[in-house]
């Protein structure tokens, strides 16, 4: 059974942007050590065009070689005129507005998402599946998702826009690691305990 990881970035205060999502304040924690990071553990989270300008874009898949982000991420990268952001990956958008996939690459989940991670965490193989995004999906998917890693910045919103946006439920996880970063970075993987 291939895992499901929810690879996010927050602020202090467990926001992944602000109201309307934005979260281009965690962009300026890039720096040489975390990116260092982020290319030997997790390349493949490096969106397509980000590897190329890093040069980086030879790097095999460690983690996953799947990914899954709802549409207000994906939006982010339609906006930049970009249809295949992690095209280094099979790509899956969960949308029920966008009827048709504008890339060849990128599959629309436009029902039954629980229903699609499912099978495709059925599948054989040892990469798993890299939910990327979308603090309505990570809700809707919450029971599916099997680790969580957050790199959480050292910022506070007051408000925004939360890590997981569907109805209250508790579900534990257990600490795994914690790495600190000498930007103020701090990343934190947890396992579900089942």
């Amino acid at each position: 059974m291939r895992k499901l990881t929810y690879f996010i970035a927050c602020s202090i205060d467990g926001f992944i942007g602000d109201p309307d999502g934005d979260a281009t304040a965690m962009m300026r924690f890039l720096d040489e050590e975390f990116l260092g990071f982020l290319t030997s553990e997790y390349p493949e989270t490096v969106a397509t065009h980000g590897r190329r300008a890093l040069g980086i874009d030879d790097l095999p898949n460690r983690r996953f070689d799947t990914v899954v982000q709802g549409r207000g991420s994906y939006d982010l990268a339609l906006a930049e005129g970009i249809t295949s952001p992690y095209a280094h990956l099979r790509e899956y958008v969960a949308s029920g507005t966008l009827k048709e996939s504008p890339d060849p690459n990128v599959e629309i989940i436009a029902d039954d998402l629980v229903g699609k991670v499912r099978e495709l965490k059925a599948e054989d193989g040892e990469l798993g599946i890299y939910l990327c995004g979308g603090s309505k999906v990570a809700g809707e998917l919450l029971d599916e998702i099997d680790e969580v890693v957050i790199k959480t910045y050292p910022l506070v919103y007051g408000s925004g826009m939360p890590m997981f946006g569907e109805a209250f439920a508790i579900s534990e996880f257990a600490l795994e690691s914690v790495r600190t970063f000498g930007n103020g970075v701090l990343v934190r993987s947890y396992s579900r305990k089942r």
